[in-house]
């Protein structure tokens, strides 16, 4: 817990002034609440047993006075807390999403988008509850505990401690339950990714669901998790809310020692019935900020399971280091020397040699999980080498930026991503929308003419996953892009593989024209697509087996030709 704190010191020093303030409004509450007590003494002695007249003036004005001053004091903590609560947790989403969208692949394939948002939303939100509740509660109310004690012992030393003595004892039930509580926030936070997991693949994946009548299926499925989760929340219900009864067996204790105590002292005239009065109601408002200290300190362990979720992120070394150097020109030559690749145990390259020049296309074939996306996910810097050098210019790849080198890669991949967003920007993605150019690359991209058939022409919403567009549509889009962005390295990943054969044809004639200048690698899914290429590589188990033409690769290699008979 104290781990968890200190983390968030340097985040909280930055709103030193809004703190002040905070402090100010727990001091006015505070100072109204020991006012509260302190009322009772005139109320009674001056007021019914003297009563003095002036008295039923001054004791209500007094009480609003009280009051008035107790409600300012918590508006001000109110605000301010809500402010830096918001502000924390905004900071925190950003860079918590910042981390992850810097991170290298593995960690994004190895976890869940579900469990991703779930870090993002519900461990957030549980940590904004305690910047924005708890931990004001918790500072205001251990500030009126103590306020109260001194104001109580004040009164009647030796009345305080019989009546304090059980407040000790009532924290160590209640650190036993807080560990249990951390336990339970830890499986439930873990539970509610598996049930946005759930939810996720629903949404993303209904049409497969319809279209398999598996509605029944996936409400199954959810329903595990869903139960699931209900029955870890409702253990730490049972757990939780024991704090609250044990915390009024101890009230009740301390309060019935201080009416035995404290009626024996006004029997015996020692104590007026106002000090009495005013003292039991110090003590029954010492036990009410001390049930919720106990109250406050077990939700605070949800809070802290959520804080180590979401810094076990922040704390994660990326597995990817970005290099220093600015990669400032076209990528005129790319050169693989003795290169190996692992995912974890696998080897899935083993000595690649490879050198391709402005100009070039090079096409990779061979059969799945053969290397080609691998050696593509070097080239971007998704996965590092473990052995071997690949080469930008003569330069080592991870000494580039990474920023800086996919500028100058444009990759039209097998899977199409659409964004909401306007058709031109999308085709624009993440660079400045130049309407001419957008126009220019959708007719190289022959979607031109869809383009501005649809209602609002390129400045058409596109819906989730491009759903308002047909699959070839949706392709067209992600070739206008890679044009759009006018890479010097192009990689096409089965890049017309939803177009008709004379949209094909289009589109590679101006594929061809508008790569002459760019290097060009094509993973092949088609034979259309690679018979005109430079050189041809063949892999196989994460080796290059076969090079050449298409002509050359036909007349000596077995596997190609295999291949060539699948491709067509």
């Amino acid at each position: 817990m104290k781990q968890t704190f200190k983390r968030y010191i340097p985040y909280i020093k930055e709103y030193k002034l809004h703190y002040f303030l905070i402090f100010i409004g727990i001091i006015l509450t505070v100072t109204a609440t020991v006012g509260t007590a302190q009322i009772m003494k005139p109320l009674m002695d001056d007021m019914f047993i003297k009563k003095e007249q002036q008295m039923l003036l001054y004791i209500p004005m007094l009480l609003i006075g009280i009051y008035f001053l107790k409600a300012i004091g918590r508006y001000i903590q109110s605000v301010f807390m809500a402010y830096i609560g918001q502000h924390v947790i905004t900071r925190f989403r950003a860079m918590l999403l910042k981390k992850i969208l810097y991170f290298d692949m593995e960690f994004l394939y190895l976890n869940r988008s579900g469990e991703l948002i779930s870090r993002l939303t519900n461990d957030l939100n549980r940590i904004q509850y305690f910047v924005s509740n708890l931990l004001p509660e918790l500072f205001r109310e251990a500030i009126t505990v103590v306020a109260l004690i001194g104001y109580v012992v004040y009164l009647n030393p030796e009345l305080a401690f019989y009546s304090l003595v059980v407040v000790p004892l009532v924290f160590y039930p209640i650190i036993v339950i807080a560990k249990k509580l951390k336990k339970y926030s830890h499986r439930s936070q873990s539970k509610n990714a598996d049930v946005v997991v759930r939810l996720t693949e629903v949404f993303n994946n209904s049409e497969i669901i319809k279209a398999n009548a598996t509605e029944q299926y996936e409400m199954a499925r959810f329903s595990v998790e869903n139960w699931k989760f209900f029955k870890i929340n409702m253990k730490a219900v049972y757990v939780g809310q024991l704090i609250s009864p044990i915390m009024e067996l101890v009230g009740a204790i301390g309060l019935a020692a201080v009416i035995y105590m404290g009626g024996k002292s006004v029997y015996d005239a020692t104590m007026s019935v106002g000090e009495f009065t005013a003292f039991l109601t110090a003590v029954g408002l010492v036990f009410q900020p001390v049930r919720r200290i106990g109250s406050i300190y077990s939700k605070i362990q949800d809070a802290i399971a959520a804080s180590e979720r979401i810094f076990e992120i922040l704390d994660r070394e990326n597995l990817v280091i970005d290099g220093k150097t600015i990669l400032d020109m076209p990528i005129e030559k790319v050169a693989l020397e003795n290169v190996s690749l692992y995912y974890g145990e696998k080897q899935v390259l083993k000595d690649i040699e490879l050198s391709v020049k402005k100009g070039e296309h090079i096409a990779l074939v061979g059969d799945s999980g053969g290397g080609k996306s691998s050696l593509v996910n070097l080239l971007v810097r998704f996965y590092d080498a473990q052995s071997g050098r690949v080469l930008i210019n003569d330069i080592e790849i991870t000494s580039l930026t990474q920023h800086s080198l996919r500028e100058q890669i444009a990759i039209v991949s097998q899977r199409v991503y659409i964004f909401q967003d306007t058709l031109a920007a999308n085709v624009a993605y993440g660079h400045e929308v130049d309407e001419q150019r957008v126009i220019d690359a959708l007719r190289h991209a022959d979607a031109y003419e869809f383009a501005i058939g649809l209602p609002n022409g390129i400045e058409t919403m596109m819906k989730e996953f491009g759903a308002n567009l047909s699959g070839g549509q949706r392709q067209r889009i992600a070739i206008a892009r890679a044009i759009y962005k006018n890479a010097s390295l192009l990689i096409l990943d089965e890049a017309t593989s939803a177009l008709d054969n004379e949209s094909e044809k289009r589109i590679q004639t101006a594929l061809e024209s508008y790569s002459k200048d760019k290097i060009t690698i094509t993973i092949a899914h088609r034979l259309s697509t690679i018979e005109h290429a430079d050189v041809i590589l063949v892999f196989q188990a994460g080796e290059i087996i076969d090079r050449g033409s298409h002509k050359e690769l036909l007349e000596h290699s077995e596997v190609y030709q295999r291949l060539s008979g699948e491709l067509v």
